[in-house]
This record gives structure tokens, C-alpha cells and sequence, in this order.
């Protein structure tokens, strides 16, 4: 009896040990599999863009030259949108194959987050804060920020800015923190997006109106009343931006970027929206 109690319970405990090595291995395998999944996910992203059929980019809709959509036709146009055309062309062989919805400076970081668009191609400045957040392309565009006054105003610079001068920009751009950093007695007012802005401007809601200057160039050449100051106060580095942990697709955003560099196409583009050839 006892001899039998003894074989009986040696073969539980081995049956438990083995159950327990098991478990081991069946934990390592799920690890393996959950981390070989989660790579698959990071390195597929180009992939689940192909499955779906287009490109789903956030573009701005109210910046002449770089994404202004057009209320009769609904069209938009732009830099950032042919730059969004060149990276669907690459992915699909059709430019065609896209969805753009609009950002501005404040939503596009969170639409970018939550899964609405792929990537952001709207004149973001790359900047450290960004990176903690989302990952960047190259640079694509690089801009300076100034000023746009009244063509007869005698602002030149951030030096001819009064105290309490009132100056215009955007939510969530990097303007706001410049000019405040930039010009401390200036109040600064800011709005939904530049669109905004600008009307304010034209309504005497302000002195100047302060972004990227080749921003201001696109709204200097829809009201001709006004004008940008020659004076850049920042350097502003543009990126696409795209989700963290997706580097199949920022290699592929920066094969493009290089390509269109290599063979004269973003010369021509440059050219096309800008009116002057890039700085080299």
C-alpha cells in the first residue's frame, strides 16, 4: 500500500513538474509570438496601406501654396499635397490612390495618434517635443518665421513691435511659443487655424500676423494689401510625421523625399508653388 501511495504520488509530483516546465515554454512561445506580432505590426504598416487601397494623409486646407482646398470645386492643392501624391505613387503606382482630411496645427498630432490618417504632411516643424510623441521624416521644406503687416505698416521686424503689440497665429504651432519667447510684450492672440487668423488680420483684430514665412508669402499673395517682413527669426525644419514604432513606412517617406531631390522633381515642385529655386 504504501509502496503504491509512494509510486503514485512520485508520479503526480512528475506530472506536475512537467506541467510546470511546460507552462514555461508556453509562456516563452506566447512572449515569442506576442513580440514577433508586435514587429509584424511595426514593419508591416507600409502593408496595411496597400491592403486598404489609399493613403490617408492629414493635409492643411486653408494655407495657399502648401494645402488650400478650393470651396467650388472641392479640390485641394498644394506643396504638401503634391509631396503626399509622390509618396502614394511610390506605394501604389497611382498618385490618385489617397484620402486627405484636413489638420491644423492643433488636431493633427492626435488624429495622427488615434489611427485617423497614416501621416501628417502639414507643414509641421520637426522639433524635439514632436519627437517624444511621433517620429519624423527628413527634412522635406525648410521655412523661417517672420511677420505679415499691412503693406504701408512701419512694422520691419520683431524689434518694431510695440508693447502690447497684438499679433495673430495659430493653436498649437510653434509660432505661438516663438513670438512669445521672441517678443515678450507682444500679446498674442491665437486662433483655430491661419484662415482665421488672417480674416482677424484684415479686420484690424491685430498689428501683424506671425508663422512660417513661406506661409505668409501664399497669404501675401491672396490680399496684396499685405506683405512679408524680411526679417526670419527662427529656422523651421519641416517633416511628415507618422506614428512611432512604423520605420517601414518612414523609409519609404525618406526614399521618396531622396529620390524627388536626385532626379529634379522636387526642384520643379519647389519651383512650381514656391516661385524660386530651393536653397541648396
Amino acid at each position: 500500500m504504501m509502496k503504491t501511495l509512494t509510486g503514485l504520488t512520485l508520479t503526480a509530483v512528475m506530472a506536475v513538474s512537467l506541467a510546470a516546465c511546460g507552462g514555461a515554454s508556453g509562456d516563452k512561445a506566447a512572449d515569442n509570438a506576442t513580440n514577433a506580432s508586435n514587429t509584424g505590426a511595426a514593419s508591416g504598416s507600409v502593408e496595411k496601406i496597400k491592403a486598404r487601397g489609399k493613403l490617408v494623409a492629414g493635409v492643411k486646407y486653408d494655407l495657399n501654396l502648401f494645402g488650400l482646398k478650393d470651396p467650388a470645386s472641392g479640390k485641394v492643392e498644394g506643396f504638401d499635397i503634391d509631396i503626399t501624391k509622390a509618396i502614394a505613387k511610390k506605394i501604389f503606382g497611382d498618385e490618385n490612390k489617397i484620402e486627405l482630411k484636413e489638420v491644423t496645427s492643433k488636431t493633427r498630432i492626435p488624429m495622427l495618434k488615434n489611427g485617423e490618417i497614416d501621416m501628417i504632411v502639414a507643414t509641421m516643424t520637426i522639433s524635439e517635443e514632436r519627437k517624444q510623441e511621433i517620429d519624423f521624416s527628413d527634412v522635406y521644406f525648410t521655412a523661417g518665421q517672420s511677420l505679415l503687416v499691412k503693406k504701408d505698416s512701419n512694422i520691419n521686424g520683431l524689434a518694431d513691435l510695440g508693447k502690447g503689440a497684438k499679433v495673430l497665429t495659430a493653436k498649437g504651432s510653434t509660432s505661438a511659443k516663438n513670438i512669445r519667447e521672441k517678443a515678450p510684450d507682444a500679446q498674442v492672440l491665437e486662433f483655430e487655424n491661419y484662415a482665421e487668423a488672417f480674416t482677424a488680420l484684415k479686420a484690424g483684430q491685430g498689428v501683424a500676423l506671425t508663422t512660417d514665412n513661406a506661409l505668409l508669402f501664399g497669404m501675401a499673395k491672396q490680399d496684396p494689401n499685405f506683405r512679408v517682413t524680411t526679417e526670419t527669426f527662427t529656422t523651421e525644419p519641416y517633416g511628415i510625421g507618422m506614428r512611432k514604432n512604423e520605420p517601414d513606412l518612414v523609409k519609404l517617406v525618406n526614399d521618396v523625399i531622396a529620390e524627388m531631390k536626385a532626379n529634379g522633381e522636387y526642384d520643379k515642385l519647389y519651383e512650381k508653388w514656391i516661385g524660386e529655386k530651393p536653397k541648396k
